[in-house]
């Protein structure tokens, strides 16, 4: 078992549900695409002092909790190998808050990636005060992984999704979604939420889709211009998306809101990944 994330890292957070195993299992696809490796975490908060029990136990409670971690890992560990054969993987059991040490393993890494549902340590809190500090926190793009149900896997293929209200944080985002689109193969949807009809793509937006599509020239682009509200319209694109990208910090229409509303509902309620990228 190791303990520490490589310089080239896709780190997945895992909580023991199913989840997280398909959060797992995306990572590793993730990882294996961009050579690098996968590193699972899992974090198990041992109370200190352990709970009162009447009658002396044939083990603590901390090491119950350990323990489980560890088959939590191992399982997580084979279900990454049965996505991506070749990934290379690496495990790492933790003892405190997921939050603390998911941070820390995202400094050095390229993509933290965690499920949508889980059993409340880290995924069945994550659309509340978790989400919010790795979104807002994680130095990386922090992908929540959901399928078109809460029991599916997520879509393997489709278009990429990205929210673009033109302001200087979201660059970073539509930047992502691009090489996202780029690596699957498939096209790219700029959404952008317009207060009334006729309005085109914004010209900051619009540069910066230029500018990314310099990078990635083979990506073929499509425009949604909507007068729905950012969520809405988010959530209607990605209907048939393999990813929805938005910005953490913005001026209006969908980075703005991407840490509040607006991001909270997308997570909530796409059928597909949500990636959240900081400016």
């Amino acid at each position: 078992m190791t303990t520490e994330p490589s310089r080239r890292t896709v780190v997945a957070g895992i909580d023991g549900s199913p989840s997280a195993l398909r959060a797992v299992q995306w990572a590793a696809r993730e990882a294996a695409r961009r050579d690098a490796v996968l590193l699972v975490l899992h974090a198990c908060f041992v109370p200190s002092p352990e709970p009162y029990t009447p009658v002396r136990l044939p083990r603590t409670y901390g090491d119950t909790l350990l323990e489980l971690s560890a088959e939590w890992l191992a399982e997580a560990e084979k279900a990454a190998h049965e996505a991506a054969p070749q990934v290379s993987v690496q495990t790492a059991q933790r003892t405190g808050l997921a939050r603390d040490h998911l941070l820390r393993a995202a400094e050095s890494a390229e993509l933290l990636v965690v499920g949508s549902r889980g059993l409340g340590g880290l995924a069945g809190a994550l659309l509340g005060s978790v989400a919010a500090e790795l979104t807002a926190q994680a130095p990386c793009p922090v992908v929540l992984v959901r399928g078109r149900t809460p029991d599916l896997a997520p879509p393997e293929t489709g278009p990429v999704v990205a929210g673009a209200d033109g302001s200087p944080q979201c660059a970073r985002a539509v930047g992502f979604a691009f090489e996202m689109a780029a690596a699957a193969g498939e096209p790219l949807v700029v959404v952008h939420a317009a207060h009334r009809a006729g309005v085109s793509l914004p010209p900051e937006a619009r540069r910066q889709v230029e500018d990314a599509q310099r990078r990635y020239p083979g990506v073929p682009v499509h425009e949604r211009i909507t007068q729905e509200r950012p969520v809405r319209a988010l959530v209607t694109v990605a209907a048939d998306a393999r990813l929805v990208v938005v910005g953490s910090r913005g001026r209006g229409g969908f980075a703005g809101l991407a840490l509040g509303s607006t991001s909270h509902g997308v997570l909530r309620h796409a059928p597909c990944p949500v990636a959240v990228v900081r400016g």
